[in-house]
This record gives C-alpha cells, structure tokens and sequence, in this order.
C-alpha cells in the first residue's frame, strides 16, 4: 500500500487485553490481520470456532494433497510435476532415484529445493556440496548443476520467478537469531569436482520464460578451477534452525521465516518447547490472514494442529476465510499435557493467489474441508 496504516486500537466488548493469552472464558479468539502479521490487526472472542462451518460450497476452500502418490521417478529436474504456481512463485516435487544424463540451468528465476528424503551429492559452477534430508539448498538464477543421488532423493523444489530469494530481516532479535548466516554452507571445488571435470560430451538443459533449450558441449562445463564473489549456491539443514519462541506467549508465524522474496516468505516450523504460562494458547491462533495463500508441506514429525496429515502431504489455505486448529488439536493444546513439538514443515505464503494444477487436483483429499467439523 502506499501512505500509512491508520491506527487506531479499539476494545469493544468482552476482550483479552494480551493477544493470544488469557482470552475471555468459554471464547475463541481469532486474529484479522494484515501483511503476514506484521501489519494493522484486530482480534475478534466468538462464542464458537470460527471454523466450526456445517458446509463449503464453491472454488475457495481449504485443500489437501498427497505428493507421496506423485513418486514417478524424474530423468530431468523439469519433468517435476508443477503442483501451484502463480506469476512469481512455481512450486513442483519429485524424485529423483539416478543421476541425470545432463545439467540445468534455470533462466527463470532462483531455486530454493528442500530434501524431504534421501542424500548425495551436488555439484554446479561453484563446486561440490554435498546434500541430506532436511537441507535447503539455494540456487541462484542462472546456475549451472546436477544432482548425483546415492539414495532415492524426493525433493520440494521453489522457484522465484521475478525477485531474488534472500534472509528475513531479524530486527530486534539480532542477524545471528534462528541461524547464524556463517551457519550456511557454499560448495567448494574440492577433489571430487576435479575428478568430474572430464573431455565427455555433455548437454545443459536452460529453462527461460517455461520453454526448454538444449547447449551441447565437447566436455563437462562445470570445470571452474577457481571462484570468488558474494553470489553462490548455499545450504542450510533444518537442524541449524534455533526456533524462536516464549513460554508466556504463542508466535506468530512469521517469526519462523527462513527465505523471503518481494512476493512470498518461506518459513519453516521445527520443534520447539510449548508454551507453559497457564493463560497462554497452546495452539496456533484462528486467523484470517487475507493478503497471503498459506500452502504447508508437512516433512516430519506429529503436526500438532492438524489431524489425518503424513509427511510428504500439502495443505492450501486461501486467503478470504478463517483458518486454525482441527478440533481433536484444540482440545489437546487446552489440557496442556505435551511440552514439545515435534514437526517440521516448511510454509509458503504467496501475496499472489497460488493456482492448483491439474496434477495437484488428481491427488486431493477432498474431504480435508470437513475436516474441522466436531466428531
């Protein structure tokens, strides 16, 4: 927007002057807020769950999808299958069992791919890194690189396609909180990618505006012997994430983003301990967050707002409704009887409306919707 948020808070009624905590008895407290829970906000005590809806008819709903039953093993990285996009963002999973005959280069945009499962090794321009379930790895446009499995390697893959992808601004919290940046690993041209530098044919397959073009050359041209710069490829594993968290006070999500981009935020959810403070909620909050689509794919762990969700699953919550905790999830966080969290999962949220393809559809669970009704 341009111009200043007016700001103007106002208490109406029966109200919790502490967001998220000590809310009045009996109410479920839902947030309205703007710009991914840093902008103008209001929250509203109802009587009953805000997602305690009896039907859902029409294109805007909450959606589920199984990406395990898209296990087709891929020849090339662009034969993943495209499961959402939108006019800055190509989200798209597959698995890749055997090293491809051949490198990619994504004209388009950066990559950011998350490893649900398996390990190996990856070499580009820059070098040799090496890879493992729960890494992150951050391709620059214009990137030259291959993957080279020792196991079967399932793979989320991210594309920016009008912005770079870069680190979330920290504030008050300082840049070494939640991962030190000298945490981030780039590749090195160590000996295995000396070894890889051979006189064979080799193909370059370059994606630029989604069409394909073949660059056949007489050797390897992942042959630098030498780099130096501030541009490169990075990884960072899961486990190198230091969760920020308050035992008096439930987060927000956005204080769990890991890569940002003018147009989406990539957070990531780790375990963490609960909230112990009596009066504060033990759950993620209901709220309408209604500049973003939420898409979250679930990698590891109980998800502990979320009911019938496995690893390796996606859910799409739009923009335009409320959404929160499966009941089961509610009751749980309310007796308060676990003190950790266990999951990991990785959450985009899209300023653009994330379109669902065809491929993504053939995979539904179309009963996700129903999912939040009392049973």
């Amino acid at each position: 927007m341009t111009g200043q948020w007016i700001s103007f808070p106002r208490l109406q009624g029966e109200v919790s002057r502490q967001a998220h905590a000590d809310l009045p008895a009996g109410s479920y407290e839902r947030e309205m807020g703007r710009h991914p829970f840093s902008g103008p906000a209001s929250h509203f005590y109802h009587r009953h769950p805000p997602t305690g809806w009896s039907s859902f008819n029409g294109p805007l709903k909450p959606r589920a999808f199984d990406s395990n039953s898209l296990n087709q093993p891929a020849t090339s990285l662009w034969d993943a299958a495209l499961l959402f996009s939108n006019e800055s963002c190509r989200i798209r999973t597959c698995t890749v069992k055997t090293a491809p005959d051949h490198l990619v280069r994504n004209g388009d945009g950066d990559e950011l791919l998350f490893v649900h499962r398996g390990e190996g090794a990856f070499f580009c321009d820059f070098g040799h890194l090496d890879y493992r379930e729960g890494d992150y790895l951050l391709i620059p446009r214009g990137t030259m690189w291959r993957f080279q499995p020792a196991s079967d390697t399932r793979l989320l893959l991210i594309e920016s396609s009008q912005a770079s992808i870069g680190l979330p601004e920290k504030g008050l919290l300082g840049s070494h909180a939640i991962f030190d940046p000298a945490i981030l690993d780039t590749p090195e041209i160590d000996d295995l990618f000396i070894r890889q530098q051979t006189e064979e044919q080799s193909r370059v397959l370059v994606k630029r505006h989604n069409r394909l073009t073949t660059i056949a050359y007489p050797f390897n041209p992942l042959d630098a012997i030498g780099w130096k710069g501030d541009l490169a490829v990075c990884r960072l594993n899961v486990a190198d994430i230091r969760p920020v968290m308050s035992h008096r006070y439930h987060l927000p999500p956005s204080v769990h983003s890991t890569f940002v981009t003018d147009q989406f935020v990539v957070c990531t959810f780790c375990p963490r301990p609960m909230e112990t403070d009596p009066g504060a909620l033990k759950v993620p909050f209901f709220h309408s967050n209604d500049d973003f689509d939420e898409l979250i794919f679930y990698h590891k762990g109980e998800f502990f707002s979320r009911d019938n969700i496995s690893p390796g699953m996606l859910t799409l919550h739009p923009s335009g409704f409320p959404h929160g905790p499966h009941p089961k999830a509610l009751a749980t966080g309310q007796q308060g009887d676990r003190t950790t969290t266990d999951e990991i999962a990785v959450m985009i949220d899209s300023r653009d409306a994330l379109k669902v393809s065809d491929e993504a559809s053939r995979v539904e669970w179309e009963g996700y919707v129903d999912s939040w009704k009392e049973v």
